[in-house]
């Protein structure tokens, strides 16, 4: 192990946000001070296998020194290292590995506008423009372009985060609501330091105007709130909702709420049929996965409480990138206990006693409301060492991601939380004999643990009725782009495009309907009467995916839509396979060159798409290579594009 340190060091500040974190140092060879006998300790490293053992904290503590300065230095680099014993190399592959981190120095302040699918068709490229002509080098804001925001029922949007200081704990309720950012100076802020106290806040502005991102980012802590998580729920109230019945008529603040809504009764059904009986319940319902991949839960559950190796963990993918998804953000902004309760009771009929939710980076509203949730599960027996009373232990950590799309991918999610490039792993071993920390571990997303709550409390006969016999159940649908009334709905499987189309006001002169976001394919107008379910869309040859369902009217130029999805691909591709790092690469060059060329070149290059596109299928390691060409391939084959 290289642990060639160099000379550069913390400035206070950085230091300060470290040891908020990890502690005071122990030794000099974990940065403390180096006086007097302190200094003799560094002729050799003490509890090195314990500060090894803490490499999974690599990435909060990179967090901590980003949000506090906005950016990550040298010596705060070298600083973590030497407390967690990790190789200086090591931990700069990681820090440069995220879109959210930055190791050159910027300002505390930076805008991330959304120019992904749903933000493009909105004006996005207008309001890049704008705002960057107001916020000059002189303005104090970095602005960035970014990938999709989750927040496409609003484009185009805009979020805002600006370094400082951590808000000390709140009150449960200002905690709860998470709206916009804290100002003012900290609590004895500036006694006897020799840095400007600032305060660590974020903003939202969506949809954007350029005078509301600008507003937004020179003052995020006097921002508008954002609009109730309902608004993004245009069926909100309907007594026909089963997944989203509680979002915009339960406080998502309150515990007592929820729990008078019908909440933890699943989990008091769950401790009367055992570990064995839930599995066999979930089984029974016929629950699919719910991030694209359709596996059976039950099967993942069943595989994994079987494993003799012990700890078996728990881990909520929660780390919803691909563009046009939303629907995660908006259970847990709108129903955070729900998702809670769902990982109880998934980590208590496999046998795990810890859980990890892999939220997105970009969703700060969620963060506050999750953590707020567990903190408030925790204070009434729901979580810990016995909960509800039945001597059974769990308990949840929350970890952010950095803005990675890949980590989407369960076994990159894994090395991120270990504190690696986030990286896939070849498969075999799967998750379920060798996950976290190589051991069993379960994953699934949001809406395929808030599924089992209505399967425990309605019965996997009533919940398998719900649907088709093969998409069992309801499906949440993040719909966005030419319609009147973008949103997450929620159907029963087996309802048509056009009656969800339909629902949501689709726009006159639509010119094709976007399924399962970027790696997933385009259907045309008169496709319509397909039936939104995994085995219909597969027979179609397209796909449902996360639920992605983006409606293009001809305003919209469908080259733009294809460039800025290849463009996505090449950015998030993690370069580990030579396949996915080459060929998004390729694929976005060819079809800048289309743009410019007809007739005989153009064919050329269509040509070289189509094998550029089947070599990432076919040899990629994991999925975003292996559907890089998925979005661009239907668009030719089905739309004609570049005829």
């Amino acid at each position: 192990m290289d642990l060639r340190f160099g000379d550069s060091k913390p400035t206070d500040e950085e230091r300060e946000a470290v040891d908020a974190l990890l502690g005071p140092p122990a030794s000099s060879w974990e940065g403390a001070a180096r006086d007097g006998a302190a200094a003799a300790d560094l002729r050799w490293a003490r509890g090195g296998r314990a500060a090894r053992d803490r490499r999974d904290l690599l990435l909060p503590a990179l967090h901590a020194v980003n949000d506090r300065v906005g950016w990550i230095s040298e010596g705060a680099l070298h600083y973590v290292c030497r407390r967690l014993t990790v190789p200086p190399a090591e931990a700069y592959g990681v820090a440069t590995f995220y879109a959210m981190f930055s190791v050159r120095p910027r300002p505390a302040t930076v805008l991330h506008l959304c120019t992904d699918l749903a933000c493009t068709a909105a004006g996005a490229a207008g309001l890049c423009t704008a705002v960057e002509a107001r916020l000059g080098p002189a303005s104090g804001v970095q602005v960035e372009r970014s990938p999709c925001l989750g927040l496409c029922e609003r484009a185009p949007a805009a979020l805002v985060v600006r370094a400082g200081e951590a808000a000390h704990p709140a009150s449960g309720e200002e905690a709860a609501q998470g709206e916009g950012g804290t100002g003012g100076a900290a609590p004895g802020a500036g006694k006897g330091r020799r840095w400007r106290a600032r305060r660590h806040a974020t903003a939202v502005a969506a949809p954007a105007t350029p005078e509301a991102a600008v507003d937004a980012a020179t003052a995020p802590e006097t921002a508008p709130p954002e609009p109730a998580p309902a608004l993004a729920v245009p069926q909100a109230g309907h007594p026909a909702l089963v997944l989203l019945r509680r979002v915009g008529t339960t406080d998502p603040a309150s515990l007592d709420d929820y729990r008078a809504r019908g909440g933890y009764a699943a989990l008091r059904r769950a401790f009367e049929l055992g570990p064995a009986g839930v599995i066999r319940e979930v089984t029974d319902s016929g629950l699919l996965g719910r991030g694209g991949a359709a596996f059976p839960t039950g099967r993942k559950w069943q595989a994994t409480a079987a494993q003799p190796d012990h700890p078996h963990h728990l881990v909520c993918n929660a780390d919803e990138s691909e563009p046009g998804t939303f629907k995660d953000r908006v259970l847990m902004e709108g129903d955070p206990y729900a998702l809670v309760e769902a990982m109880t009771i998934a980590a208590y009929a496999t046998g795990a006693h810890q859980g990890h939710l892999y939220l997105r980076g970009e969703y700060p509203r969620a963060l506050a409301r999750l953590t707020h949730a567990v903190t408030q599960a925790r204070a009434r027996g729901l979580l810990g060492d016995d909960v509800l009373g039945r001597g059974y232990a769990f308990d949840i950590e929350i970890r952010r991601g950095a803005g990675a799309y890949i980590c989407g991918e369960e076994t990159a999610l894994f090395n991120s939380i270990e504190g690696y490039r986030g990286e896939p792993r070849s498969k075999p071993p799967f998750p379920v004999e060798k996950g976290l920390f190589g051991k069993p571990t379960v994953a699934n997303n949001v809406e395929t643990l808030v599924n089992v709550l209505p399967i425990l409390t309605l019965g996997a006969r009533a919940y398998a009725a719900i649907g088709t016999p093969a998409s069992t159940g309801p499906k949440l649908f993040c719909v966005s782009g030419s319609v009147d009334r973008p949103g997450v709905y929620e159907l029963p499987f087996g309802a048509t495009l056009g009656e969800l189309l339909a629902l949501a006001g689709v726009r006159d002169g639509l010119r094709s309907v976007l399924l399962g976001g970027a790696a997933g394919g385009f259907v045309r107008p008169d496709e319509l009467d397909l039936p939104l379910t995994f085995e219909d869309t597969r027979r179609a040859g397209t796909t449902l995916g996360s639920g992605v369902v983006m409606a293009f009217d001809d305003t919209v130029p469908l080259p733009r839509v294809l460039l800025r999805i290849a463009e996505f691909f090449r950015d998030e591709s993690c370069g580990q396979c030579v396949p996915c790092r080459v060929g998004t690469v390729r694929q976005e060059e060819a079809l800048r060159r289309i743009a410019e060329r007809t007739g005989a070149a153009a064919a050329g290059d269509v040509a070289l798409l189509r094998e550029v596109g089947r070599a990432m299928r076919d040899a990629s390691i994991c999925g975003l290579g292996q559907t890089a060409w998925n979005a661009v391939e239907s668009a030719i084959d089905r739309l004609g594009a570049y005829e």
